[in-house]
């Protein structure tokens, strides 16, 4: 069972709107056993999308598209697979409906006549009503093919994907149970690591496969296990993670975690400790990566953004002779902030980044890609400098924070030992 995920939309061809729903789709996908084998994005006209339903039910069996559902008459997907399923276009009235709720729930009943089109389906079509927008998801099934067009708006593809069609591909096709597990390696060059547990790894049984997924210096070993029996399937991932223990075990900051800040917030839980941020050259995603974490008050106090060097002197005490003789992008610097956000929040833990992350230098002229930063776990500190230069600034600014979060996991875990 393979899938073609298809993405309609000039804005999408033009470089003005990134794709997330592919990614999201994928994902989703791939947690039931589902691979994606091709992604197309495609102009919204009648010919580029009907030539690509064609290629895609060549290639896969389920064909997801999401895009150019709009009320205007820009928006030709549905005449393109009224067209391709030689089908015709039906005003439905339970999607009506839905849409009339929808308005006069949001006090715009005024716009229901402009948005009508929005409740025109094709008459073959399944549909699944959208909770948070109104243009449905619409499906056919046909000759063994499972085609599903959804709406472009990711705040409305994601709860149509994970609440309605992934229940339904499930329940549909009696798909086997999958189960993965996410084991965090630091410090190990994935080449290395490879040669490592090499052994291990063909080894492992039919039904257990191995992804490696790099981020920096972290390495995230992916082991997912498919079978009939999930209990069963648990059982084995955790054997085979034990038997990397003797292997890779002090090279490993996580055993079952997937992001940084979900293995950062298990930590910190567990221990009983408290974290705040003081960042500039990372412009506040430090902060934002902690708190995309439910349940992150529990330790995060606060951070701040002194992104100009007097803010840095005002609000954390950063000694201005300091700056004069070290420059503000220095392990000094850094060090002061990390100090300085420790005493404001009244935390166990403090981190702080300085840097210059570019294009251009700053008023000191230090290196453009330059990285201070302090991490300060009560009374032991440790500052580290990073040199990226290459990096656009969104990239280093998440590259940067994801090593500092990193580091900080990889201290306490050596403050045990």
């Amino acid at each position: 069972m393979k899938a073609v995920l298809i993405t309609i939309g000039d804005e999408i061809l033009s470089g003005n709107t990134i794709d997330t729903n592919s990614n999201f789709i994928a994902s989703q996908l791939k947690e039931i056993g589902i691979p994606v084998v091709q992604i197309f994005t495609v102009a919204d006209t009648l010919d580029s999308i009907r030539k690509t339903l064609e290629t895609a039910h060549q290639l896969g069996d389920i064909i997801i598209t999401t895009g150019g559902l709009g009320p205007t008459k820009d928006d030709k997907t549905k005449t393109a697979f009224a067209e391709f399923f030689n089908d015709k276009l039906v005003l439905d009235d339970p999607t009506f409906e839905h849409l009339r709720k929808i308005f006069i729930k949001r006090n715009r009943e005024h716009l229901l006549e402009i948005n009508r089109n929005q409740a025109v389906v094709l008459s073959k079509a399944t549909i699944f009503q959208n909770e948070n927008g109104s243009a449905p998801c619409q499906m056919i099934q046909e000759n063994g093919k499972i085609t599903i067009c959804l709406p472009g708006v990711p705040y409305e593809v994601k709860p149509l994907i994970k609440d309605k069609i992934i229940p339904f591909l499930k329940h549909q096709l009696s798909l086997h149970y999958i189960e993965s597990q996410i084991i965090s390696v630091v410090n190990f060059p994935e080449s290395l690591l490879a040669l490592k547990i090499e052994d291990w790894e063909l080894a492992l049984p039919k039904n257990i496969s191995l992804s490696y997924l790099p981020i920096g210096n972290r390495v995230k070993l992916r082991l997912t296990a498919t079978g009939n029996h999930l209990d069963e399937l648990k059982s084995q991932l955790k054997i085979e993670a034990e038997k990397l223990k003797p292997l890779i075990g002090e090279k490993v900051i996580s055993w079952n975690g997937n992001e940084i800040q979900e293995i950062l917030k298990e930590i910190l839980i567990q221990k009983k400790l408290t974290l705040s941020s003081a960042e500039s050259c990372t412009g506040g995603e430090l902060a934002r990566l902690i708190t995309s974490v439910s349940g992150s008050s529990k330790y995060f106090l606060g951070g701040i953004i002194p992104y100009d060097y007097h803010q840095k002197i005002s609000i954390l005490g950063v000694s201005e002779k300091t700056i004069s003789e070290k420059t503000v992008v220095s392990a000094e610097v850094a060090q002061e902030m990390s100090l300085g956000g420790q005493k404001l929040f009244k935390t166990d833990i403090s981190i702080a980044t300085t840097g210059v992350s570019g294009p251009n230098s700053d008023e000191f002229n230090n290196e453009i890609g330059t990285v201070f930063y302090s991490i300060r776990v009560k009374n032991f500190e440790k500052t580290n400098r990073l040199f990226l230069p290459h990096l656009e600034r969104n990239d280093f600014a998440n590259f940067v924070s994801q090593r500092v979060l990193q580091d900080l996991i990889e201290m306490i875990i050596q403050e045990e030992h």
